[in-house]
């Protein structure tokens, strides 16, 4: 009983920051031990929507905070900047070969009856992930901490990314950034969900076609800046 009312007692001090990046380091650790098998998507929904947006939900009802769920001019106006913006990076992306290789991620076709529920399936991943990176991890604890926010969930992210294409690791983490930026400025997390969920179906549509650019010019486009592949 005396561990117990420690504990309480304990997290009752906590602050609001406090709390988020406790629960924000907890979640990141069950999402680990939680496997998903790499050909079920369906599953991969069930455990991303529990442990990054349920959770973070949870934590922000309860606390009378705001995650980012909202709908403004603003956001509109940032969610179709930040979409044109990161457009051209799907469209040359498509046509390098370990992309190509990678995606899409699960197992779908271009038949729309197949590719559709596919894409509805994946946007839902990634908008119970932009609430916990996006939402708990920057919006939500941008009134206490500032711009720096943004700066918190990068790392993580990125080790998010690990097993990927190593260009898509290596731009994680600037990624990260640059969508944590937009959607504290805009006070919600619509344009990194809007740019990251529609991006990626875009992503598995176009590689399931013929590349829009021949791969070996864009693959010399990346060795000539020294970026690996």
């Amino acid at each position: 009983m005396f561990g117990y009312r420690t504990l309480r007692d304990s997290l009752a001090r906590l602050t609001w920051v406090q709390r988020s990046l406790l629960l924000g380091s907890l979640l990141t650790v069950l999402w680990g031990v939680w496997t998903v098998p790499p050909s079920n998507l369906t599953y991969r929904v069930v455990r991303d929507v529990v442990v990054f947006l349920v959770f973070p939900g949870i934590l922000a009802i309860t606390h009378g905070r705001d995650l980012g769920w909202r709908v403004d001019r603003t956001a509109l106006r940032n969610t179709v900047l930040l979409a044109l913006f990161v457009l051209p990076f799907y469209l040359v992306g498509s046509s390098l070969p370990s992309i190509r290789a990678y995606y899409p991620m699960w197992e779908t076709s271009a038949a729309l009856g197949e590719f559709l529920p596919h894409a509805l399936k994946q946007f839902v991943v990634v908008v119970a992930a932009e609430t916990y990176y996006r939402g708990l991890l920057c919006v939500g604890v941008g009134d206490e901490l500032g711009f720096k926010s943004v700066f918190i969930s990068p790392v993580v992210y990125a080790f998010h990314h690990l097993g990927k294409p190593p260009i898509e690791l290596l731009l994680s983490g600037p990624t990260d950034v640059l969508f944590g930026a937009v959607d504290y400025k805009s006070d919600s997390i619509l344009p990194s969900v809007v740019a990251h969920g529609l991006g990626l179906g875009l992503l598995d549509w176009l590689v399931l076609h013929d590349p829009l650019l021949p791969p070996e010019q864009v693959v010399g486009w990346f060795r000539w800046l020294q970026i690996p592949l």
